[in-house]
């Protein structure tokens, strides 16, 4: 296993190197400035591999070593396309990695968070509020707050307080009336998104809930009755708010206003077939024609250079760490705890199928992150805390074995 283990890493290792190395020579001449921010790309995940192996030598490494690996497409990508978002990305995954290991190094045992569940409820309700009174509309979303130059989406700490107030509550529900009443939380928060035009959250969190609800009480009609209501209430949304219909809209016919509301869809559709099966190659396509490349949209900007084998290669890579997510899951000793990583892999699974679907016109697009490869430091930070909190849970589940 610790061979395997070092083999993994020697060969993510290469491919970062030969990545930046391409971007070093794509202008024709040798640049030492791609091979320097590969190397400390690098570095990361050396030293939060090390304090895994040193500290606690039993947890699931492969948590953070397909995490780290992720994050070097989009690294990559924004090296290519925005050098000072690129500079900042890395910062940030820099953050990402300290946090993680002080989590993984202080945090307390998950289980002991479980008497707070209705705090969680109600810090949840608080912080979604704040950007309908503080924040500041960015692409058409009232969903970001601002001070100074810093600006965070509060709605990616909401994922993690949610996670943590329905895995204290679901095992608590016997029958419909349990099902209203810890919903509450959740469906203000939808509500809340709804009113912030935030699209990609609402679903989000109706997909955790969903998730948790199933995994905690295994009752099939409890989610066929949630998805009743939520198609309701799309359908309502659809006729009550414009930005409801116009996303729609867009997404059953793009090309009706292809250099209008439907560009970016249009213009993700032309990048993704461009990149056939093989790619352009890296820093041989224009994804830079498309707005919000480096958020939304850089999937569709590897697809096109890395072609529809490199998305498979990243959409494989999830799966995988979804699945490690799922089998700490499995192997944890209590049930908070268990909802908790079920609750997170669902988070995660959730949101690269809404991103994803939506560049790709699989469902009406969203405006979410792609976890560990879109700009954004809220979604990184948070990504890995949220492996963190894995990680520990890992520990806990292993420290009997």
């Amino acid at each position: 296993m610790v061979n395997l283990e070092k083999s993994i890493l020697k060969n993510i290792y290469l491919i970062i190197i030969l990545l930046f190395l391409i971007l070093s020579l794509h202008r024709g001449t040798f640049e030492i400035a791609p091979f320097i921010y590969g190397a400390f790309s690098i570095i990361l995940i050396f030293y939060g591999h090390f304090i895994i192996k040193r500290f606690y030598p039993n947890v699931d490494k492969y948590l953070f070593i397909i995490s780290a690996f992720i994050v070097q497409f989009g690294l990559v990508m924004l090296y290519r396309l925005d050098l000072q978002r690129a500079v900042r990305q890395m910062a940030w995954f820099a953050v990402g990695v300290t946090v993680f290991i002080f989590v993984l190094l202080l945090f307390p045992n998950i289980k002991r968070l479980e008497k707070y569940s209705l705090t969680f409820a109600l810090l949840t309700i608080i912080i979604l509020t704040l950007p309908l009174f503080l924040g500041r509309e960015i692409k058409g979303s009232k969903n970001w707050i601002q001070i100074g130059s810093f600006s965070f989406q509060p709605s990616e700490l909401g994922k993690l307080f949610i996670i943590f107030y329905l895995s204290g509550v679901i095992k608590k529900i016997n029958d419909y009336k349990d099902v209203l009443r810890y919903s509450i939380p959740v469906v203000l928060s939808i509500i809340i998104f709804v009113l912030e035009k935030d699209l990609g959250s609402a679903l989000m969190f109706f997909g955790i809930f969903m998730t948790m609800l199933y995994i905690g009480t295994s009752r099939i009609s409890y989610i066929l009755s949630g998805l009743g209501l939520f198609g309701i209430g799309g359908f309502l949304s659809y006729f009550m708010f414009d930005h409801v219909k116009r996303r729609v809209n867009i997404w059953l016919d793009p090309w009706k206003d292809k250099y209008g509301a439907g560009y970016q869809i249009c213009q993700s559709l032309i990048a993704i077939a461009s990149g056939g099966l093989f790619g352009t190659g890296l820093a041989g396509g224009h994804p830079e024609v498309i707005p919000e490349v480096h958020t939304d949209f850089i999937f569709s900007a590897i697809s096109e250079e890395f072609g529809l084998l490199g998305a498979i290669a990243l959409l494989i890579l999830y799966l995988l760490l979804i699945y490690r997510m799922l089998r700490t899951a499995l192997y944890a000793k209590d049930d908070f705890s268990r909802l908790v990583a079920v609750g997170i892999a669902s988070m995660f699974a959730f949101q690269v199928f809404v991103i994803v679907g939506g560049v790709t016109k699989m469902i009406p697009l969203t405006g979410i992150t792609l976890p560990f490869v879109s700009y954004g430091g809220s979604s990184m930070t948070i990504s890995f805390l949220s492996i963190g909190i894995l990680q520990k849970i890992s520990e806990m589940g292993n420290s009997d074995e």
